[in-house]
């Protein structure tokens, strides 16, 4: 859902009208929510009906009440449920009474019924925004027409507006689940039907944004359209509209997930043109980023872990790279050693600290490869074990990581040799728990 969706709603709540008399109080309360997000007061998607908000309450309920209207802010905490965008989590085993109830009768009834509420994680997300804020303040006490909307939501001198936004960010995701599922696109054709909502951008700004994009969400564990390379230094009111967007698609997050999680076949052998899989380019190491994952991204299984898990995914990425270590020895005019390459973790078992045994065919050394594999693009996070980064500085001259992605397009590669903390930010992700 937009925020414009959300605008047309908080522009038409269903208020009591007893006696010609609108009741302000939900408008109210939702002033008061907004206020305990804007403070920081509240970070997490959880309201209490506690003292903090009924001061907030009370601060809004005594500039707009009427001389008939009392000061109940339990009654809106109940009943904002019919507005579809509120939610309650009720207190353990009241759950058939909650459903029963048409109304409540003091705040000890409400609390003895209900925990917390919460709203749409999409609807929370858009809160975070000042501007998102504004407009859905303004929402509460009038309806606006388009042209008040695009008034309050341009940013000026240039910069891009909410709306602007939202259709780039609703169209890239298309794409993203167009590559996910292996239809062919053109992402020419994607950027030309968007510049007549995005006020006729320039085509390098347009595909800057892309990569903005790409950025929140490789920032967020999540996999991004290979061609837009990460681009960190975003604005602020993309990332929320990405995070949005992910809020309010919780069911495509889940597609998408089964389908780059998805099983992969183990290609047949065939030629390998090394020239054409290789890259001699690794990616950049971007300055550290510290991850802040919102609550309905985390309990998601996110990209990275999926594959992780899926053997699947990695048996037939090393099998491919055996493949190709064999025959980039063999045209280098070493047979020999293209016979001696081993499928180490396959033949000798997993925790060795590498995946392949393989060969420098100039200097007849050994090499030890560690493959990791993404159906993603290049700048995709990995996981990598203690004893596998150990093993990386322990062996060093030998040691070569093969990171192959977009393995379910046309796979490539690139090889990181050497100690792999040179060249990635580690981050603990599981502990060791002793007694």
């Amino acid at each position: 859902m937009s925020l414009l969706d959300y605008e047309q709603r908080f522009s038409a709540l269903r208020v009591n009208s007893a006696g010609g008399n609108r009741s302000p109080h939900k408008v109210v309360l939702l002033r008061a929510v907004m206020d305990l997000i804007e403070s920081g007061k509240v970070q997490e998607n959880a309201f209490y009906f506690d003292d903090r908000l009924r001061a907030r309450f009370t601060e809004h309920f005594q500039v707009l009440a009427g001389p008939s209207d009392r000061d109940n802010p339990h009654l809106p905490f109940f009943h904002l449920r019919s507005e579809g965008f509120w939610h309650h989590k009720e207190r353990p085993g009241q759950r058939e009474r909650y459903a029963d109830q048409n109304t409540v009768t003091s705040p000890g009834a409400l609390s003895a019924l209900v925990d917390y509420a919460f709203l749409d994680d999409e609807l929370f997300e858009l809160l975070g925004n000042r501007i998102a804020r504004e407009l859905l303040k303004s929402a509460l006490e009038k309806n606006l027409d388009e042209t008040a909307i695009r008034e309050l939501i341009q940013p000026g001198r240039g910069g891009w507006d909410w709306l602007e936004c939202e259709f780039l960010v609703a169209d890239y995701m298309a794409m993203m689940e167009k590559h996910l599922a292996g239809v062919k696109y053109s992402k020419a054709d994607h950027r030309r039907a968007l510049q007549a909502y995005l006020n006729n951008r320039s085509r390098p700004s347009i595909e800057f944004k892309h990569r903005n994009i790409s950025a929140v969400l490789l920032e967020q564990g999540l996999p991004y359209l290979p061609g837009y390379r990460p681009a960190h230094n975003y604005q602020q009111q993309l990332g929320q509209v990405v995070l949005s967007y992910l809020a309010g698609h919780q069911s495509l997050l889940d597609d998408l997930t089964q389908l780059a999680g998805g099983s992969v076949t183990e290609p047949e052998p065939s030629p390998i043109d090394w020239s054409k899989v290789y890259d001699p380019n690794p990616p950049d190491r971007f300055p550290y980023v510290a991850e802040s994952r919102p609550s309905y991204i985390a309990r998601r299984i996110d990209f990275s872990e999926r594959e992780r898990r899926n053997r699947s995914l990695g048996q037939s990425a090393e099998s491919f790279v055996v493949q190709l270590e064999r025959q980039r020895l063999t045209e280098e005019g070493r047979p020999d050693l293209a016979a001696e390459v081993e499928w180490s973790s396959r033949d000798r078992g997993d925790g060795l600290g590498f995946d392949i045994r393989s060969f420098d065919a100039r200097r007849d050394e050994e090499r030890f490869l560690e493959v990791k594999a993404t159906h993603s693009g290049k700048y995709q996070p990995f996981f990598i074990s203690e004893n596998e980064r150990a093993f990386s500085n322990d062996y060093s001259d030998a040691y070569r990581l093969y990171r192959v992605y977009e393995f379910s397009m046309a796979p490539r590669l690139f090889v990181l040799p050497g100690a792999v903390e040179q060249y990635v930010h580690l981050i603990p992700r599981s502990y060791q728990a002793r007694f």
